[in-house]
């Protein structure tokens, strides 16, 4: 077998949904499988998962392992020669893996390959290529000037090798996976790509960012940004100081620094603002699929594909703009996206067969999920 895609859920059945959906179109013709573990969500998306992808292999933990622990552990039931980790809130284009696997093999030494990652409104994610937080970047990157964080040496759009890429979406070969056991597990969550990414570089291979390929990360969606997350990724960068750096000033002004931006990050969440859109325009082929959503909108304009140049005289401002898979590709969407980016409009998705569509306004905040069988 040439693929394992390893999908990793907490408590998103509906993202989860479509990630499926999108990595169901994108394995198409390839020699690979579906790896769904999930970390004890207690909700229907195991059942979800079995009753629409009934392909796709699942592992029901019976506790939330973390995100090292949990994908080590699935990575061990994968078959293929390669394996690609990727986050549930995760949408890919069809072409995806192909490109991929032949930039993995054109290119010398390569550990893993990372895409350029965009947020659900089409704007790029810098997490997406970043350098070794070498301590003074870290304290740099902790009192807000990030510049030395982030791997600014290739723009978004360009590919070529960078330091450490997101284990949202981390493509490569399973050897090397598992050659230094995987994930640290130490890390509980955060912080594990980081030094699995330097790991491969220790190594001597070379990390490798795709900047023509975008994929979606809507983020927010495994992990609400509560103390608890404050406390995992802060403390994940301890762990990795303590492992890479030993030195005990460091060790002790990073426990004082994490402490006091941990907290000055809590004070400063911002509430979620109030609605105001009350319009939609649907990209579809089957009006009769959204009729339910007629009692949410004061006003729906219905769009087919070929019919997508009129939206340029449609203003989008301030509307939902909501994309049927079934319809159109998820590249073509993700690049409607993109190029939308700056449009103040709210992006969603409806999976193939699914019925409810799904997407994110915020980075920092959980999406919507917006039925159509009420």
């Amino acid at each position: 077998m040439e693929l394992s895609i390893v999908i990793l859920n907490y408590k998103v059945p509906h993202y989860l949904m479509l990630c499926l959906d999108s990595v169901s179109k994108a394995i198409q013709g390839l020699d690979a499988e579906i790896i769904v573990i999930d970390n004890n969500s207690e909700d229907e998306s195991l059942v979800l998962t079995h009753q629409h992808f009934p392909e796709v292999k699942t592992i029901a933990n019976k506790e939330n392992t973390g995100f090292a622990k949990a994908n080590n552990q699935a990575v061990k039931e994968a078959q293929g020669t390669y394996v690609c980790i990727l986050n549930p809130d995760t949408v890919v284009s069809e072409h995806c893996f192909r490109d991929l696997l032949k930039v993995h093999k054109i290119q010398k030494n390569t550990g893993a390959i990372g895409t350029q990652l965009i947020d659900g409104n089409g704007h790029y994610l810098p997490e997406s290529k970043r350098n070794i937080p070498h301590p003074n970047v870290a304290f740099q990157k902790l009192i807000g000037i990030d510049h030395s964080y982030y791997d600014n040496s290739l723009t978004p759009e360009e590919s070529g090798e960078t330091s450490v890429l997101v284990g949202a979406f981390m493509f490569l070969k399973r050897e090397d996976y598992t050659a230094d056991n995987g994930f640290d597990e130490d890390f509980f969550m955060y912080g594990e790509d980081i030094d699995l990414s330097y790991k491969l570089l220790k190594k001597g291979l070379r990390n490798y960012y795709v900047g023509e390929l975008k994929t979606i990360h809507f983020k927010g969606e495994s992990t609400l940004k509560d103390k608890k997350y404050y406390d995992r990724f802060f403390g994940a960068m301890l762990i990795f100081y303590q492992k890479h750096y030993s030195n005990k000033f460091i060790e002790l002004s990073l426990k004082s620094a994490l402490k006091f931006f941990k907290l000055k990050a809590l004070k400063t969440q911002k509430k979620s603002p109030v609605n105001t859109y009350h319009e939609a325009v649907i990209i579809t082929e089957n009006n009769s699929d959204f009729t339910t959503l007629e009692q949410s909108f004061k006003n729906i304009i219905f769009i087919k594909e070929e019919d997508i140049p009129l939206l340029n005289k449609i203003s989008l401002e301030e509307k939902y703009v909501i994309f049927d898979a079934k319809a159109i590709s998820y590249a073509e969407i993700i690049e409607k996206i993109v190029n939308w980016r700056e449009i103040p409009a709210k992006f969603r998705i409806k999976p193939t067969q699914l019925n409810f569509c799904v997407g994110s306004d915020s980075k920092d905040k959980q999406g919507e999920s917006l039925g159509l069988d009420l």
